[in-house]
């Protein structure tokens, strides 16, 4: 929950246009500013105040107890031009939410931790549990001194500007060791705990054979993920209390799926009980991964409870992501968010110009020139199989004529697959026309690269009869001068040469130009393959110097009556 104080007219107003973009998340304090933010600071986890710094300051010195308790506070100014990470800038979350407060009111986000300035990933943000240095390693990343990666496990991680050895180092792990002095260690959640137990097994005896399968092993319980079982004893009270003090989920699968699971010691036992010669092991091993700990038994007499522990490998990410059709504030704040995200960025070199300054000191940066598209995709697939963060870019959204086909026919499940949305160049050049996509619409690359001209050419044939409004991407090359000019031939067979054309070039770039002209005076040679062409349908007309497609056609035949 985050409470919000405000103790101006002007404030108040900012407040509640917070309170209205956030309802279920955000809590107004009333009343004297200093009992509110006492209040808010004892009951939220974060909180909002529409107030001075310096007056915030005071309020809350008194109450603070530690960076590991105090929430996250931000600062909106009287002007609301500014959203302050006051206190609690990664523990408490503040650092994200002044960035979507500033989202929410037009306010510049201020951010004032090190790491976050200099555009570095927090080691205590990361998402994983951490110990050791954290302070004095993340200096060393802020002073540009050697800090060594050692990922003994591998996981996806944000960029981090690493060397091969270091003085300093940051270790992937989930064995039971201690930190160096100039040492952090990151527990990833690669360790799933397979578990079965009698009717009536005490949670003590579940949790001791677990954490003493554990230690024998020199495995971290910080690296646990789940508790695995079988579908039948997912409410066994002993198991369900034994995740529960491990802070873990416990997962369930049915008989069927445990006992299609190849295991080292299956039983005659289970098979009878549940119905699979295997929960421990199958349940551990039923997502793949490496069995570390076999099947073992507790120390009661008799024994109520087996475990066995596999470590899974890192799931890679790979993120595809559209990067709009060229201006930054086209560029989505999804995809802002996943360029910081990713530790391997793969994609055309000039698409690659365009965010670099986006990207995290330390990302890795894999760029090729035009065409390889699926060569590409092929690399951005094989980075995430390696359990790496990857972002692929694309102009415009990923998911036309970009990117996302080639990666996704590419990938497997054996990796994470995230889309992110960009703007089109159709929707771009729509909205610099005026609105010639307000009823039904096509887009049609027009080239032949990868698509015989039959069926492009059929496809242009069915958009004219259907009567759809028509961008054609890709209309015309250097060496392909002739398919805009055929496809126009065909629109004519179904429209009066007064329609109106729409010609984007360069939508929404700094030499962006545009124009409204008609099906009869288009001159092909004025276009190119930075261009975009919307040709109307039937009821599309220019307005005002703008193109105009009706939501439908019962308002078309209202204009030529009053006419």
């Amino acid at each position: 929950m985050i409470g919000l104080i405000s103790a101006t007219a002007a404030g108040a107003a900012a407040r509640d246009r917070l309170a209205a973009a956030w309802p279920e998340r955000t809590r107004v304090y009333e009343g004297p500013v200093g009992e509110a933010v006492r209040a808010a600071f004892a009951e939220c986890e974060q909180v909002v105040c529409f107030l001075a710094t310096g007056a915030v300051v005071r309020l809350l010195a008194p109450l603070l107890a530690g960076k590991a308790a105090d929430p996250g506070v931000v600062c909106v100014d009287e002007a609301g031009r500014f959203a302050v990470s006051l206190l609690g800038g990664h523990g408490g979350g503040a650092n994200e939410l002044a960035r979507e407060v500033g989202e929410v009111l037009g306010a510049e986000p201020v951010v004032t931790t090190a790491t976050d300035s200099a555009g570095l990933p927090g080691l205590d943000t990361l998402g994983l549990p951490y110990e050791g240095a954290v302070a004095a390693v993340s200096r060393a990343l802020l002073d540009g001194e050697p800090v060594a990666l050692e990922a003994e496990v591998a996981w996806p991680l944000p960029p981090l500007p690493v060397a091969d050895q270091g003085s300093y180092t940051i270790r992937v792990t989930d064995r039971a060791v201690p930190a160096g002095e100039r040492e952090v260690l990151l527990r990833p959640p690669s360790l799933v705990v397979g578990v079965g137990a009698s009717k009536g097994a005490p949670a003590g005896e579940v949790l001791a054979l677990v954490e003493g399968a554990l230690r024998e092993a020199g495995l971290s319980s910080a690296s646990v993920a789940e508790l695995a079982t079988v579908d039948a004893k997912a409410e066994e009270p002993g198991i369900v209390a034994a995740a529960e003090r491990l802070g873990v989920p416990l997962v369930t699968y049915s008989a069927e799926e445990l006992a299609a699971v190849e295991v080292p010691n299956p039983s005659d036992a289970p098979l009878a009980a549940v119905g699979t010669p295997s929960v421990a092991e199958a349940a551990a091993l039923v997502r793949g991964g490496e069995l570390l700990v076999p099947k073992r038994k507790s120390a009661g007499r008799p024994a109520m409870a087996t475990c066995a522990v596999v470590r899974r490998p890192g799931r890679g990410r790979l993120a595809v992501v559209g990067l709009g059709p060229g201006a930054r504030d086209l560029l989505t704040p999804r995809a802002a968010a996943e360029l910081r995200r990713a530790s391997v960025l793969v994609g055309l070199d000039q698409y690659v110009d365009q965010i670099r300054d986006l990207l995290r000191p330390g990302t890795r940066v894999l760029e090729s020139g035009l065409g390889a598209e699926e060569e590409r995709a092929r690399t951005a697939v094989a980075q995430a199989r390696e359990g790496h963060a990857v972002a692929l870019i694309g102009s415009g959204d990923a998911g036309v004529y970009a990117m996302a086909s080639p990666a996704l026919a590419e990938a497997s499940d054996d990796i994470d697959v995230v889309g992110v949305p960009g703007v089109t160049a159709a929707l771009a050049a729509g909205a610099v026309l005026g609105a010639p996509l307000g009823h039904d619409h096509v887009s049609i690359s027009l080239s032949d690269l990868h698509t015989p001209w039959e069926v492009i050419e059929r496809r242009v044939r069915a958009a004219a009869e259907a009567d759809l409004v028509v961008t054609f991407y890709n209309p015309r090359s250097r060496g392909r001068d002739w398919q805009l000019p055929k496809a126009l031939a065909i629109l004519s067979g179904h429209r009066e040469p007064t329609t109106p054309v729409g010609v984007v070039r360069n939508a929404s770039r700094p030499d962006e130009s545009a124009r409204v002209t008609t099906l009869a005076a288009l001159d092909p040679a004025t276009v190119d393959m930075m261009t975009v062409v919307t040709v109307g349908n039937t009821a599309t007309r220019e307005i005002a110097g703008r193109m105009v497609t009706p939501r439908g056609y019962r308002w078309q035949a209202s204009q030529e009556g009053a006419e």
